[in-house]
């Protein structure tokens, strides 16, 4: 049996919510990658960066698009170790069009060949942006699997759409 993956990043705290700044307890990718591993199962691995990113929604959003701009690796707390896997889910939020910079940091120096990548990010409305791509150059020899975006102000009521797509991506 495939062994399977969870590897996201979230954010806690201030975050965008339809239309407003709304302060969360758990951040919206951490919980529909929960929804994966009670639907598929397999291991649960958080990206953790270094330097926090700053606690205020408004000032985050420009520390990213300045990590962006300058085609940032941030350092991480702790690399993923994907070589015991065969499938692999890849979470985050859509931040300025695609992945947060430390995610190409978590993923880009790995051995994906043989492996299944399945992305999945949450949003308030610009969907998965340019990060299928952006993880199809980082994930040479990968075979993937249609992404999932979910509305991050609908996180806490997708479970059932989560699980639906999990299933048929295994």
């Amino acid at each position: 049996m495939a062994k399977t993956l969870i590897i996201y990043y979230s954010r806690k705290g201030e975050n965008y919510w339809n239309g407003s700044i709304k302060t969360i307890a758990k951040g919206n990718t951490e919980r529909v990658a929960e929804f994966i591993q009670d639907t598929v199962g397999g291991d649960l691995f958080e990206v953790e960066t270094v330097r926090e990113y700053s606690n205020s929604y408004m000032t985050c959003i420009e520390e990213a698009k300045q990590e962006l701009r300058e085609k940032a690796r941030p350092e991480i707390k702790k690399m993923p170790d994907i070589s015991g896997y065969d499938t692999i889910f890849v979470g985050y939020p859509n931040w300025w069009g695609t992945m947060p910079m430390c995610m190409f940091t978590a993923l880009e120096k790995q051995d994906w060949k043989g492996k299944t990548v399945i992305p999945f990010c949450t949003n308030e409305g610009s969907g998965l942006g340019s990060s299928e791509r952006d993880l199809k150059s980082i994930c040479k020899g990968a075979k993937f699997m249609p992404g999932l975006s979910v509305h991050g102000a609908e996180s806490e009521q997708s479970k059932n759409k989560v699980a639906n797509w999990a299933k048929d991506s295994i």
